[in-house]
């Protein structure tokens, strides 16, 4: 349904969950209509609008372009610079604007539902509400709203430079269209590296956003607000995981919740990851790296909480392939949503740490961070 300001933002949803704000143009963006311009000059561009991007980005927050016009309106628009830098994987064609957001969201790598549309037609927006029901959308004069559902949000150093780590990845996926070789092949050129290790307290706030926005490579839902007490209680400890490759640098993609409660045995409330880094091997190699860690320090068992959902298939995928099956049901308590979506109940996975441990993907370098580089 279009947007009404309510407790945790418009229409009531978590901002948490906002990745990417998609803007329309004619009408939205700015007034008049490109296609009608009498010259090849775009229209001038609302400047509250401008603004609101700019807002969003600050806070880690996307925006892309969804509009049904002329293919043409696009080229002009990628040839003003100081438009081109403020939107991600803009989509201006003929076709539905429904299509035009699961493209946007194929590109980006990220949920569709993780999507709000601004558009200042009725039509528009009720087509994406009917056939992307999870996808917020609003109008235009509900951007201010929009705006204050952020506002005393923790803005991580990831959040402020999450606009440019994309730009950098429309890099990376070009090179890699371009590369003559396997996927395999491709990684090990990019010299991927990760780098694991205790998490030191400017480290917290990313992990806390980790545990919120990421949805696909998330083992357990835990809240932030869990995780925080958790980490900071007896017994626990946080690690994170950062990632570079030739490209230049990831940030913290990773964080994971040890409990070395009880004896002789590893558990894990909470392994998340980025989805940037999906198919890439770093959640495997980072869940080794925790496995094998736990072996050096005397553990004998090795468990994570999976609380399964409709998202999170590819980390229930990984966690078999690296051994772990049920031993017990899990207590959950703290998990962001009130009650499991996927097929089973939540559980405790575990396996036993004897023997041959997984190996991380041979194109990715895992190392323990330096005190230099916490």
């Amino acid at each position: 349904m279009t947007g009404t300001t309510g407790a945790t933002g418009p229409a009531g949803y978590d901002p948490h969950r906002v990745k990417c704000v998609v803007w329309d143009l004619d009408g939205t963006l700015w007034d008049e209509i490109a296609v009608e311009a009498p010259t090849d000059a775009l229209p001038v561009p609302r400047p509250e609008m401008l603004a609101a991007v700019d807002a969003l980005a600050a806070r880690g927050v996307l925006s892309s372009l969804a509009s049904r016009s002329a293919p043409a309106v696009l080229d002009r628009l990628n040839a003003v610079p100081e438009l081109r830098a403020r939107f991600l994987a803009p989509q201006v064609s003929w076709q539905d604007k429904s299509e035009s957001l699961r493209r946007i969201a194929t590109d980006l790598g990220i949920a569709v539902e993780a999507l709000v549309l601004v558009d200042d037609s009725p039509y528009e927006r009720a087509e994406v509400e009917a056939l992307l029901p999870g996808v917020r959308t609003l109008d235009p004069g509900e951007v201010p709203a929009l705006l204050a559902a952020f506002e005393g949000r923790e803005v991580t150093e990831e959040s402020r430079d999450r606009v440019r780590r994309y730009r950098t990845e429309e890099t990376r996926r070009a090179e890699g269209e371009r590369f003559q070789g396997t996927r395999e092949e491709f990684l090990r050129w990019c010299e991927m590296r990760l780098t694991v290790g205790a998490a030191v307290p400017r480290e917290v706030p990313r992990a806390l956003e980790l545990a919120a926005r990421t949805h696909r490579l998330n083992s357990s839902g835990l809240s932030p607000e869990r995780l925080r007490a958790l980490a900071a209680s007896d017994g626990h400890e946080l690690y994170t995981a950062r990632m570079a490759d030739r490209f230049g640098e990831y940030g913290i993609i990773g964080a994971a919740l040890v409990d070395r409660g009880a004896p002789g045995t590893w558990s894990v409330p909470l392994l998340a990851l980025s989805c940037r880094v999906a198919g890439r091997g770093a959640a495997a190699a980072f869940l080794f790296w925790l496995m094998e860690r736990a072996r050096e320090a005397g553990a004998e068992e090795f468990r994570v909480t999976l609380r399964p959902t409709d998202a999170n298939l590819e980390m229930r995928i990984l966690l078999r392939q690296a051994g772990l099956r049920r031993v017990e049901p899990a207590d959950v308590t703290g998990t962001a949503t009130a009650a499991p979506t996927g097929p089973e109940e939540a559980a405790l996975l575990g396996r036993r740490l004897e023997g041959a441990l997984p190996a991380p993907p041979a194109w990715l370098h895992v190392s323990p961070r330096k005190d230099t580089e916490a």
